[in-house]
């Protein structure tokens, strides 16, 4: 990890951030901190055999879930399967749930009739809209399709002991895995909220978990000096401080605007809060340099950009070599895509740089399901120490409450009113 702020100047916060670390383990919703640590072995091999059942006996997993319920899931699917086709060994996982469009639903149950399907419900509570709604529509698809058999079908991710859907969930017998208590939608990818969606796909978790239990042990140090998800946030906050109020993701490969996507989330819903906050943009380059990097190079000095980077992208192709050279690219056949596409990063780095927009460079060696558990569990641990820094608890939304019941209130008027 690099950036132009000066060490001497990061390293003044070296007792701040000790005394967060050591107050951290206060806070509700805090067991994704040491959860990599833990003996998952038996609940790795059930989640596996689930997953083997669907994929032999399904040619589709529809997830229901919103929020921290699918976003987690699907940021790993997309990064780590093909760009066209599937995995192998896995099958077509979609989701429903996340928004209310009845053109959506409608379009999604159509296209499910000519396939064989499971269905994997994600709510702590059950009490959403969104996934409640869709939930229902897809129980309903489910009972006409299947019949006595739909619990076989149906498997329910949701609290142990209470809530709307593991009342249902009991009642109807479907099968269930639990959502720990004590962690938040948000920081629940690393448990069976995205372990079962994605080891469908075909992703191999123990990998995932595996990377995700190194970097819960490398960044379990307080000392700021070495602790890199520790030094990323107070990077962002010396940058918060200094009037930078926007931060631009970037990544230099399209399977990982997913990945942004919950990277957004989390930091979203963690920091804005008390009108404070870094607002989370992301930008997939090089796509994105020819739409808004006009205003990254040249427009108001508001953001600041954090590029991350794999240096081994599986898949690659060479630039050909073609007589005719009529668009003049012939220089270029003795490199690849991917070789290509690392130079564009480094150039885009120093001319960003250059236009006084601070760049801050997260690296890894691979993207594959290994180092994306490392990254997953980074961004977590330096959510959690950047939104503490801003005075603000990391692990509770009360905005996005206040949604809710502004809808529940307009619903209920409507219903009045007929």
């Amino acid at each position: 990890m690099n950036c132009s702020l000066d060490d001497s100047d990061i390293l003044k916060y070296k007792k701040r951030v000790q005394a967060i670390h050591e107050t951290l383990p206060q806070y509700a919703l805090t067991g994704w901190v040491d959860s990599p640590l833990q003996d998952h072995d038996a609940l790795l091999t059930s989640i596996e055999r689930v997953s083997s059942e669907i994929r032999a006996c399904a040619d589709v997993l529809v997830v229901v879930g919103v929020g921290g319920s699918f976003l987690g899931a699907r940021a790993i699917q997309e990064a780590l399967m093909p760009y066209f086709g599937l995995a192998k060994g896995g099958i077509e996982v979609v989701y429903v749930g996340l928004n209310m469009s009845g053109a959506y639903i409608k379009e999604l149950l159509a296209y499910l009739d000519t396939k064989q399907v499971y269905v994997n419900v994600i709510s702590k509570s059950g009490g959403t809209m969104e996934p409640a709604l869709a939930f229902r529509v897809m129980r309903l698809y489910m009972e006409e399709r299947y019949g006595e058999k739909v619990t076989e079908r149906i498997v329910v991710t949701t609290d142990a002991e209470k809530g709307i859907l593991k009342g249902i969930a009991d009642e109807a017998g479907y099968r269930q895995f639990v959502i720990p208590s004590d962690i938040g939608g948000r920081y629940s990818v690393l448990t069976p909220v995205g372990l079962l969606p994605v080891a469908v796909a075909g992703v191999d978790i123990r990998s995932l978990m595996d990377g995700a239990r190194h970097a819960a042990t490398e960044l379990a140090e307080s000392d700021l000096a070495y602790n890199d998800a520790y030094k990323y946030a107070v990077m962002r906050h010396m940058l918060y401080e200094k009037g930078y109020t926007i931060e631009l993701l970037a990544s230099f490969e399209p399977g990982l605007n997913k990945f942004h996507e919950w990277w957004k989330q989390l930091f979203g819903e963690s920091e804005g809060k008390e009108y404070k906050g870094l607002y989370p943009s992301t930008v997939n380059f090089s796509t994105d340099l020819h739409a808004i990097g006009q205003f990254i190079q040249e427009g108001s000095r508001v953001m600041f950009e954090t590029l991350l980077h794999f240096h081994d992208i599986e898949g690659d192709l060479a630039v050909p070599f073609d007589a005719r050279n009529e668009d003049g690219l012939n220089y270029l056949s003795n490199r690849t895509f991917n070789e290509i596409n690392a130079i564009s990063k480094q150039g885009t780095a120093l001319a960003h740089a250059e236009g006084k927009v601070p760049v801050i460079q997260l690296e890894l060696p691979k993207l594959d399901a290994y180092h994306l558990g490392y990254l997953i569990y980074f961004f977590m641990k330096a959510c959690a120490m950047s939104a503490c820094l801003l005075e603000v608890n990391p692990f509770d939304q009360p905005g996005v409450e206040a949604y809710k019941r502004k809808m529940l209130e307009l619903l209920k008027e409507e219903k009045v009113a007929k």
